[in-house]
């Protein structure tokens, strides 16, 4: 099994070698797995478990101080599985691959996919809140209102790129006590092949300040990830801008045209950039081989091969 795997694309970690040992030992992980489909799951656990990633555990707070997990999955035989808006659950990955797997639909949401979760034996009821990202949201004096409220309210903390509003802090910095994440990018992801075949997969607890129940580009096919015969690919970075040039299915129409797996991932940054001027990473897996592009200040990767 090869697989490799991505932190999130933004501002460089001040402390980047604790991330990249869990990093390593994700992709290490899922090369241990029977499938790509198993793999990509397998390799997403670890990061969603770690506070140093957006996804799962410290994962980006919204405006009403919850964080909502959401995540996507597809194989090369173009079957695929998403959910998002899921409080307390930290392995969205895992819910998206019960979509994909254990239903006839593509897209569940919230807490219906929540119920899901708990029918499939994925944990839920999770406190997905750390300290540093509890205590990063109250020093915001958080809205109290309704949507208009919190609309107000986010309209000089949610950035769009690079820019990590809210904080005052570049680069995503939480200042005093930052574990070495960029809170608001470092979504998750992964994309695995057994030689044959390939599953592509994204999670995270998007970004931060959004507007209570905003969903970005992670869950959505297309965007975050996409998969096809030709290999896979995993996107990372400025979510609303991913999700209008759906970034990784342009990377992978770049696959099935012939193009490399380091070329595809230059090329479709090189475009989304021109298009958006915003941040974003991805990485690319295709028949020869992988590859990784980002235009922002840091995306660490890993890849294994078993």
């Amino acid at each position: 099994m090869r697989v490799v795997v991505h932190g999130g694309a933004g501002g460089a970690p001040d402390d980047p070698a604790p991330r990249q040992e869990t990093l390593d030992a994700a992709a290490e992980r899922g090369a241990d797995a029977g499938t790509p489909l198993d793999a990509v799951e397998a390799a997403l656990a670890p990061l969603e478990s770690s506070p140093r990633f957006n996804a799962g555990v410290g994962g980006a707070v919204q405006s009403d101080g919850v964080v909502r997990t959401d995540a996507g999955v597809m194989t090369s035989d173009r079957e695929i599985g998403a959910a998002c808006s899921m409080p307390g659950v930290k392995h969205a990955a895992s819910v998206a691959r019960v979509v994909h797997s254990e239903t006839p639909h593509v897209f569940v949401s919230g807490e219906h996919a929540v119920d899901l979760a708990a029918d499939f034996d994925v944990e839920t009821g999770v406190d997905l809140l750390t300290d540093e990202t509890r205590a990063r949201y109250e020093d915001e004096d958080p809205p109290r209102g309704g949507p208009r409220e919190h609309l107000d309210w986010l309209a000089t903390r949610f950035g769009s790129g690079s820019d990590q509003a809210g904080s005052g802090l570049e680069n995503g910095s939480q200042g005093e006590g930052d574990s070495g994440r960029a809170p608001d990018h470092d979504t998750v992801g992964a994309v695995a092949s057994d030689g044959e075949t390939f599953a592509a997969a994204t999670s995270t607890g998007g970004r931060s300040f959004a507007l209570a129940g905003r969903v970005g580009d992670v869950p959505q096919v297309g965007s975050g990830f996409f998969c096809t015969e030709a290999g896979g690919a995993s996107a990372t970075g400025a979510g609303e801008d991913i999700a209008r040039v759906t970034l990784s299915r342009r990377a992978v129409e770049h696959l099935d045209d012939g193009i490399g797996a380091q070329a595809t991932a230059d090329r479709a940054i090189e475009e989304f950039e021109e298009i958006t001027g915003s941040g974003a990473g991805v990485i690319v897996l295709g028949e020869e081989g992988a590859g990784s592009a980002f235009n922002t200040d840091g995306m660490q990767t890993s890849i294994a091969y078993k």
